[in-house]
């Protein structure tokens, strides 16, 4: 089907959706939401809790909202503030103030300001709250829920977002996301990769996340090159409850989860904890994945202290699905999957069982959480990830000499290669502290922290099964590899309005890094790295409305293990300029910004995978990201409101060089692998009667190449596909609460595509993603 005829089709549910509206007689509730020193809090939520009826403070905190007239429950919340629920009578129009407390229970209170940033930053940022991750948590992981996101890519390995899934900001791929689990870093040490396999179903036990795209401000963990993702877990609730969801779909798409929550014991413990199990057998053949996870935390609040533990983790056992298909195979049989084939004179004559990646990570955290006054506070955290597993591969024909075994002789014949089955591991240990301390008054806004990180991660391989097994002997390990990893930073950052309309932004960070590795070579890795980081920025408020944001940022950082196998790297340098516009009225909210990424020595992708499949880069010298974002909310009646976003951008390689071993091709300005120009996303979001909410989500994006010297066959071709999302919740006066009932059809029209692909030599390989397909669930509140 056409763009065209999508878009055409698009439309008319835009108008379909529209005569769902409908007005009735009311009354004008305006106001404001303010702190205990009546300062006005932007992006405060005010709802009406019966028609589930909502807006978001303007700058100065304010709101309007037409209602009916009589008695309404209004609900006001805001992050790192209890929530107030207050009836309102209105027999004409009314102005109400609302005031809300600081809550000593949240996390957010202390942390947020080490982390994240608030709504009048110079960072450009996104905030998805629970609310909006609870609408599609069917099971699917959390960067598929990210997909709507503005200069978002999402990519699943199996097809249908379970399993090994991808997110790329502004073309930076996943080793340039920072990630942070509750201002704990997240990415592999070594890899700086992100693997959300490992935490199955952690998006529900997630509170908000925040996603800063650029360089973003200072945090723990690797620097970021393309954007900085936040994640928060859920706060301790003060009620007892339960709660048990459950959902299937196609592909055998099936997941459990049982949460609960003791409330407040003794006016000062609480504790939560969550199982859950995830099965798909994939999109693509036999890319299963069995996934199962937990969380657990308990924590102790009084009037200035709260003091919480988190245990979480999980097991996933996948079939691998990491090898692409072809461009001819992808015309035939776009599920085809080659791992595990065992490979005939005539083709595939069967696979093995048990090619699977097995990896069990478990993670420990301890928050404490100190405000000493009005002024001042501090966070302290230590934490440890102990991970282990192996992926399992049958070689055929696979030479002795490879596997440290020596030839042998069989009636007279020499035999120097057999049939295996190998596992290869990795068992690491990360542990450190972080720690910061924030003092702030109506003027000043300052933070001084810091964190020291230990990596410790062993690599080896064994061969578990040979048909010509040679001198070889039970778990001899054909190869024995270290990796340790040292990570220390000081950073110190201030916010200080000069007036009602202007206020400045500094940070200024210090990060040392020792790494030392061994591999093929002896000596893989023997380097110090010390970065300084600074950032500066100033936000200006022309009026209630309308501001104007700019922010300097200088990142720098060090290869990752893949880059020093693959060749001698050097360290990248990002100098990331933002300016930015914001627009809130409370119906209309516009954020616009431009930004540009200059890049020295940046570690791109070249499209290639090396033969283990981790994606090779490689210093690509001068380049840069030059784009316009623009994201919106636009409520246009009580019972309909649109959230559209779009990307243009323009990523160059400068005087881009390649060499063919022996000859040097200079092919000027090319464009950067992996970075289409053109992404756009849209919810239009109708709630045509009281409990129920529908959206229709729609993403585009562009056309990009494979590689950074423009090679025709590279070229991944663009695509646009529409998800519907349906909600509906039954209030219930039996042992339940509530019950919600979800459904999500994706690619709803049945888009054939692929959303990422790399090259094996001059042969594209891709990864086809799902036609259209559902996943239906239902959640019991107790």
């Amino acid at each position: 089907m056409s763009f065209i005829k999508q878009v055409k089709r698009v439309a008319f549910f835009m108008v379909l959706f529209a005569t769902l509206t409908a007005n009735a007689q009311s009354f004008i509730l305006s106001g404001k939401v303010v702190d205990s020193k009546q300062k006005g809090l932007e992006g405060a939520t005010v709802v009406v809790k019966s028609i589930k009826k909502g807006t978001i403070t303007d700058f100065e905190g304010g709101f309007k909202l037409k209602l009916a007239k009589g008695t309404h429950s209004i609900e006001v919340s805001y992050v790192g503030f209890k929530t107030l629920i207050q009836n309102v009578t209105l027999t004409s129009n009314e102005n109400f103030i609302f005031q809300l407390n600081s809550d000593t229970d949240l996390l957010d209170e202390v942390l947020v300001s080490a982390v994240r940033v608030k709504a009048d930053a110079p960072v450009t940022h996104s905030n998805l709250s629970k609310k909006e991750i609870a609408k599609r948590n069917l099971g699917q992981d959390i960067p598929i829920l990210m997909n709507y996101l503005p200069s978002v890519v999402t990519t699943s390995d199996a097809g249908a977002g379970i399993g090994y899934t991808g997110i790329r900001v502004r073309g930076s791929d996943a080793t340039r996301v920072n990630v942070t689990i509750n201002g704990i870093p997240y990415n592999d040490s070594e890899s700086q990769g992100t693997f959300w396999v490992n935490m199955p179903d952690f998006s529900s036990s997630t509170q908000s996340i925040q996603l800063q795209r650029g360089v973003g401000t200072s945090t723990n963990g690797a620097g970021a090159f393309g954007a900085s993702l936040n994640v928060l877990t859920d706060t301790d609730s003060d009620e007892a409850y339960g709660e048990i969801a459950t959902s299937f779909g196609s592909f055998n798409t099936q997941k459990y989860t049982a949460k609960a929550g003791t409330g407040k014991l003794n006016d000062h413990v609480k504790f939560t904890g969550r199982i859950s199990r995830v099965r798909s057998d994939g999109f693509i053949d036999r890319a299963s994945s069995n996934l199962k996870s937990y969380f657990l935390q308990g924590s102790y609040v009084d009037d200035n202290t709260l003091i919480k533990g988190l245990v979480f983790g999980g097991h996933e056992i996948t079939y691998q699905s990491w090898n692409g298909v072809d461009a001819a195979t992808l015309k035939t049989n776009k599920t085809f999957n080659s791992a595990g084939a065992l490979w005939g004179t005539n083709g595939v004559i069967g696979y093995y069982d048990n090619e699977v990646d097995n990896y069990k990570q478990d993670h420990a955290q301890l928050h404490w959480n100190q405000k000493y006054n009005e002024n001042l506070s501090s966070n302290i955290a230590l934490h440890y990830t102990f991970g282990r597993g192996f992926y399992e591969q049958y070689k055929q024909g696979a030479s002795f000499s490879t596997y440290n075994l020596t030839p042998i002789t069989i009636g007279g014949q020499t035999i120097n290669s057999t049939d295996l089955v190998r596992r290869k591991w990795l068992r690491n240990d990360f542990y450190g502290i972080t720690y910061n301390l924030n003092y702030k008054n109506d003027y000043l806004d300052i933070l001084f922290g810091g964190a020291w990180n230990q990596y410790k991660g062993d690599h080896f391989g064994e061969v578990i099964w040979a048909r010509y097994a040679s001198s070889s002997e039970i778990r001899n390990r054909y190869y024995d590899n270290y990796g340790n990893k040292e990570d220390f930073n000081l950073f110190v950052k201030a916010t200080y309005k000069m007036s009602d309309q202007l206020s400045l932004f500094v940070d200024l960070q210090n990060r040392n890094v020792n790494y030392k590795a061994n591999g093929v070579q002896p000596n893989l890795v023997n380097d110090t790295f010390n970065f300084f980081n600074p950032k500066a920025g100033f936000n200006f408020k022309f009026n209630d409305n309308n501001s104007l944001y700019f922010s300097f940022a200088r990142a720098q950082r060090e290869p990752n293990r893949t880059d020093y196998e693959n060749g001698n790297p050097k360290p990248e340098k990002l100098d990331d300029y933002e300016l930015g516009w914001r627009f809130n009225s409370g119906n209309i909210k516009v954020n616009t910004n431009v930004y540009y990424m200059a890049y020295t020595d940046q570690l791109a992708l070249t499209g290639e995978i090396d033969n283990v499949g981790s994606f090779i880069r490689a210093n690509i010298g001068e380049s840069y990201r030059l784009g316009l974002e623009v994201d919106a909310s636009i409520k246009i009646t009580d019972y309909l409101n649109v959230t559209p976003n779009f990307t243009i951008s323009k990523n160059r390689n400068v005087d881009f060089k390649e060499t063919t071993g022996t000859i040097l091709n200079n092919l000027g300005n090319t464009s950067i692998s992996y970075s289409p120009e053109f992404i756009a996303g849209n919810a239009i979001n109708v709630q045509p009667i009281q409990n129920l909410n529908i959206a229709f989500l729609s993403k585009y994006v562009s056309s990009q190449f494979m590689s950074n010297n423009e090679f025709k066959d590279s070229k991944l071709d663009g695509y646009f596909v529409n998800d519907l999302n349906i909600n509906y919740t039954i209030n219930t006066t039996s042992i339940f609460k509530n019950i919600v009932i979800s459904g999500l059809i994706n690619n709803i029209f049945d888009t054939e595509y692929s959303s990422n692909g790399y090259m094996w030599g001059t042969t594209p390989y891709y990864f086809p993603q799902a036609g259209t397909n559902f996943l239906l669930g239902a959640t019991l509140k107790f």
